[in-house]
């Protein structure tokens, strides 16, 4: 019999064969935070219902948003973000231990930043996710979870957000490196944007470091050297603050994850990301890739 534990050590992500030890202790809460665009024409819900890790409970990136803003994805207040988590029945000694199904790191790490930004730290995310799981064959369940509710505590700090005001501060004084998690074909303006009335481009000043490059086959973070050589090839130096952008603020969380794994801690979000900035005609776009390992920061 295993002895209970809600240890996650340092790192920001642990192995299946981690969570595989400590499924089923008192204190493990498994999370299935799947996502997706509707152009994936995937249903994150319904898969879910088909197969999860056991024990997990389903964590509805939209419902656990600020549903009264205009824009996708923002964040809740500290209130409500501790009342969804609470009836999940996440409590505040529970380790959360969150993946989804993409193969990419697409919506896990939003989650997990979510909870880090209110204060939760025992929170990682599963390596590989639950692709990874499966292709090791390991057991799945079908059907949903339901958990009494728990006692839940939220706190925000908010240094880890920015909003349009910071970003262009940033792009104005390089104070701040942005780094956009975005398709190369989308920050450069060539690929058309998933939500229509978007302008295409990117934040000036900004870097690209797409999000889906930061994984192997099998859905795994890179070893930290290539990590490291995917934002340094980019321009982004590793000691100087970061803040990160995408489309809605969710795979900007993909580099946040990877640069906490790397030691930088204190990355940022800019949480209405390029569906604020691209809507606003007033905010200034650039085209174009970005030149490989020029660094956002003067000298």
């Amino acid at each position: 019999m295993t002895t209970p534990t809600t240890d996650l050590g340092a790192s920001p992500v642990v192995s299946t064969e981690w969570l595989a030890l400590h499924l089923g202790e008192p204190r493990i809460r498994p999370v299935d935070a799947s996502w997706y665009l509707p152009s994936a024409e995937r249903n994150a819900i319904a898969e879910y219902r088909g197969a999860h890790i056991p024990g997990a409970v389903y964590f509805d990136l939209d419902v656990a948003s600020d549903r009264s803003s205009p824009l996708p994805h923002t964040m809740p207040g500290a209130a409500e973000f501790a009342a969804y988590a609470g009836s999940l029945g996440i409590g505040d000694d529970d380790a959360v231990i969150i993946y989804d199904g993409s193969g990419v790191n697409l919506s896990a790490p939003r989650v997990w930043w979510m909870f880090r930004a209110f204060g939760h730290r025992r929170t990682a995310v599963l390596d590989g996710g639950i692709g990874k799981w499966r292709a090791e064959g390991r057991r799945v369940e079908g059907g949903s979870v339901s958990l009494p509710p728990a006692p839940f505590t939220a706190t925000l700090d908010g240094s880890r957000l920015r909003d349009a005001a910071g970003i262009l501060a940033a792009a104005t004084s390089g104070a701040e490196q942005i780094v956009d998690a975005r398709s190369a074909g989308r920050f450069a303006g060539t690929e058309t944007e998933p939500r229509p009335g978007l302008r295409g481009g990117h934040i000036p000043r900004s870097r690209n470091v797409p999000f889906a490059s930061l994984v192997r086959v099998d859905g795994t973070l890179l070893p930290p050297d290539l990590l490291r050589a995917r934002f340094t090839e980019a321009g982004i130096a590793l000691d100087r603050p970061v803040v990160a952008s995408c489309g809605s603020g969710v795979t900007a969380c993909a580099l946040v994850l990877a640069l906490d794994l790397l030691g930088q801690h204190d990355a940022s979000v800019y949480d209405g990301s390029w569906t604020e900035w691209g809507g606003r005609a007033e905010l200034p776009v650039e085209s174009g890739a970005a030149p490989a390992g020029s660094s956002s920061i003067p000298a």
